[in-house]
């Protein structure tokens, strides 16, 4: 005869358990199920309900726990084994201890939220007045890939939702949402927009964070080869001071569709979509953030609407007039991207930046999985102004007026000292052109890419732009 706690028994009822896992996948819950067993019966089960049931204590330990406690016309709930597919979490640990439950086994580990071992292991705290023997690991692997299908499904329904909503154009890439899992200090929600008519149907990724009748929207736009990753250090400065944070990446870029052709990337196309979000989302009380391309496009986007903008805050740019020989440091990164089209962009970003962990420079190469994905790497190094006849000079030029004469609002410039591309010469004429502005802030310690060093940045700025 088996022992009252053979393993034989305890697969036996685990199985049991993950019939009822299987009943909550079916009603779209996240599968895990539980029974309770008492003389070598099961006299209670239980399945995770707390979508259908709109309560967060729908757990299926609770179910099973309260079905139990009925049964006996006890709350105490002593004798009694509780076998679950998944590690419990705290709630439910605390409710077991408090039914003097004589033995919980589970399936497989929560390393995020159990509590039989995983996060903390609350049944062995001596400090408490009861404690319940706990075995893990029963049919670990069958209860693992039940709730791993469930959420693969469920990845996979969102993802084809998403293409419902945001068809993909044939000439265009669309970089899976695996490549951006897990990305260190980038907790914040996507949206998408894919109906401004510059789109023509491809989806622009934007952060939006904060609330939108905040004192202060930060318009954040990033560079190449970088993404709205790169703000990742000053946005929770922004918003802890109550302010809202637009951060969108550029087609192309980050998690916005890639066209396939380099054509698609010229100066007034980019452009145009910065201007038609910035109408979308009735962007008002405006800092203008920028950095590389993002100063080269955004510093021509003001003057179409004045009103909505207050200050700007420059990093490491330039307005590209054509007026002016390119410095010698971008000549030569042009020609870097010329001879060498498959570079890393995380190594790029960390050679000036040392601090920069593996997965930081992994999430900066996420964007960009093969060689398809990279055409406006490709292509923006060649669409910089040159000459005044270039693409994007002319309106540059009459930025440049607008800024030298007309502009109303505040500006602070920062410049990364090791910046070989665009440092202090570019920004110090950058400062000549724009109205009113004070001498940049130089880094010491920044090259390029300011904002990799900008939380402290970003703690000025709020100063700086206060009422």
């Amino acid at each position: 005869m088996n022992s009252p706690h053979s393993p034989l028994d305890d697969a036996r009822w685990m199985r049991e358990a993950l019939a009822q896992a299987q009943q909550a996948g079916a009603a779209g819950e996240v599968p895990v199920g539980a029974v309770v067993v008492q003389g070598g019966r099961v006299i209670a089960t239980g399945r995770n309900a707390p979508v259908q049931g709109h309560d967060p204590t729908a757990h299926a330990e609770i179910a099973a726990l309260r079905a139990a406690a009925r049964h006996l016309g006890n709350y105490r709930l002593e004798g009694c084994t509780l076998y679950v597919t998944l590690e419990p979490c705290a709630m439910c640990a605390g409710a077991m201890l408090h039914a003097r439950v004589g033995r919980v086994v589970f399936g497989a580990p929560d390393p995020k939220t159990g509590v039989a071992g995983s996060v903390l292991n609350l049944f062995a705290e001596p400090r408490l007045n009861h404690q319940t023997a706990v075995e893990g690991g029963v049919l670990a692997d069958e209860c693992g890939q039940a709730l791993s299908t469930f959420f693969q499904q469920r990845r996979r329904a969102q993802r084809q939702q998403a293409l419902a909503a945001h068809p993909l154009r044939d000439d265009a890439l669309r970089t899976p949402e695996a490549c951006f899992a897990p990305l260190p200090g980038y907790p914040w929600a996507p949206h998408y927009v894919s109906d401004l008519p510059a789109l023509a149907g491809l989806r622009l990724h934007y952060l939006d964070e904060g609330p939108r009748d905040a004192p202060r929207t930060w318009l954040c736009l990033h560079g190449n080869p970088a993404w709205s990753y790169v703000y990742r250090k000053m946005l929770p400065v922004w918003l802890a001071a109550g302010d809202r944070v637009v951060a969108p990446d550029l087609v192309g870029f980050g998690k916005s569709d890639k066209p396939k052709k380099e054509a698609f990337h010229t100066f007034d196309t980019h452009r145009q979509v910065l201007l038609e979000l910035v109408e979308r989302l009735d962007l008002q009380r405006v800092v203008l953030v920028v950095q590389d391309w993002g100063g080269i496009l955004g510093l021509t986007l003001p003057m179409a609407a004045p009103q909505r903008y207050r200050g700007l805050l420059a990093m490491n740019t330039l307005l590209a007039t054509g007026e002016a020989p390119l410095s010698p440091g971008f000549v030569d990164w042009r020609d870097m991207c010329r001879r060498k089209p498959l570079y890393g962009v995380g190594r790029l970003l960390a050679r000036g930046n040392p601090h920069l962990s593996a997965a930081e420079c992994a999430a900066y190469d996420a964007p960009f999985p093969d060689a398809g994905y990279r055409a406006a790497l490709r292509a923006f190094p060649q669409r910089v102004p040159a000459l005044p006849t270039d693409p994007g000079a002319a309106v540059s030029r009459a930025a440049a007026q607008f800024w030298a004469h007309a502009w109303q609002g505040r500006s602070l410039l920062a410049v990364g000292a090791q910046d070989p591309v665009l440092g202090l010469p570019v920004m110090q004429a950058l400062r000549a052109q724009v109205r009113g502005c004070p001498e940049p802030l130089v880094l010491p310690q920044a090259g390029h890419f300011v904002p990799e060093h900008g939380e402290a940045l970003a703690r000025r700025a709020v100063e700086y732009f206060a009422d």
